[in-house]
């Protein structure tokens, strides 16, 4: 299985992208959303077992404004919600999504047919964790679609046509949000942003995986060693991993759950 993953700035882009899924023959435990800014009333009321799921559709339908198509689409998936540290609340939808946000436990009873195990055997994009959390900051929806591997191009095609944005494309716009900040801070030092641009943003997006999160450079060196093996000795890299870790403290600074 392969996770192919799109965001989305509009609710009928996420029924439109659904209805594209189930017409390609994905199963409904591989459809999984995020989405973001439930209400105290909303996270109170989800249902996290099969035994609730009549009253799913209501719950989803008034967390997304009334998505019937998306909310139809996704019935019978677990759901658990969790206030995310520097983003706010957050709905999962699906086990996958669950388990990205590190509450899959709390679903786990729900994995018939091992949907959870099989979810974590391909392995979810958690290292473009922090992508989706600036998504979700900014009102934005994540489809994750897990799919096999001959069917992913047509799954990344289905969803362009609804309206998604890739992720790739969703890195690069959070990038732009950053780097002029980066930039100033990093010439004002008297060094060349321009040029050492590619390792320096690798530091700072190795300061964001959820293995290194919190954790200084001294800390994370075990992991930066094996990961970044050519760069993590390199300057700009460190100078971008500290940014990056500063970036990250003063967004969970922003929400304590």
């Amino acid at each position: 299985m392969e996770p192919v993953v799109g965001i989305f700035t509009s609710r009928q882009g996420v029924e439109h992208a659904i209805e594209r899924m189930r017409a390609l023959g994905i199963s409904q435990d591989h459809l999984n959303c995020l989405l973001p800014g439930a209400s105290n009333a909303q996270l109170e009321t989800v249902p996290t077992t099969d035994a609730e799921q009549p009253g799913m559709g209501k719950v989803l339908g008034g967390v997304v404004g009334g998505v019937t198509g998306a909310s139809q689409g996704l019935l019978g998936a677990a759901v658990v919600s969790a206030l995310v540290p520097g983003v706010g609340p957050v709905m999962a939808i699906g086990l996958a999504a669950a388990a990205l946000l590190g509450v899959g436990g709390v679903v786990a009873g729900a994995a018939v047919g091992g949907a959870l195990e099989d979810s974590l055997e391909v392995g979810l994009p958690k290292d473009e964790l922090f992508v989706y959390e600036d998504a979700l900051r900014q009102g934005r929806m994540v489809l994750i679609v897990l799919t096999e591997q001959e069917k992913a191009d047509a799954v990344r095609e289905a969803l362009a046509e609804a309206g998604a944005e890739s992720i790739d494309a969703a890195r690069e716009r959070w990038w732009l949000g950053v780097r002029d900040a980066e930039a100033e801070v990093y010439t004002a030092e008297g060094l060349d942003f321009t040029m050492d641009e590619p390792m320096y943003r690798k530091g700072f997006e190795a300061a964001l995986q959820p293995m290194t999160a919190g954790k200084s450079y001294t800390e994370a060196l075990e992991f930066l060693r094996t990961c970044y093996p050519d760069v993590y000795r390199e300057e700009a890299f460190r100078r971008g991993y500290a940014r990056g870790q500063t970036y990250y403290k003063g967004l969970r600074g922003k929400y304590q759950g």
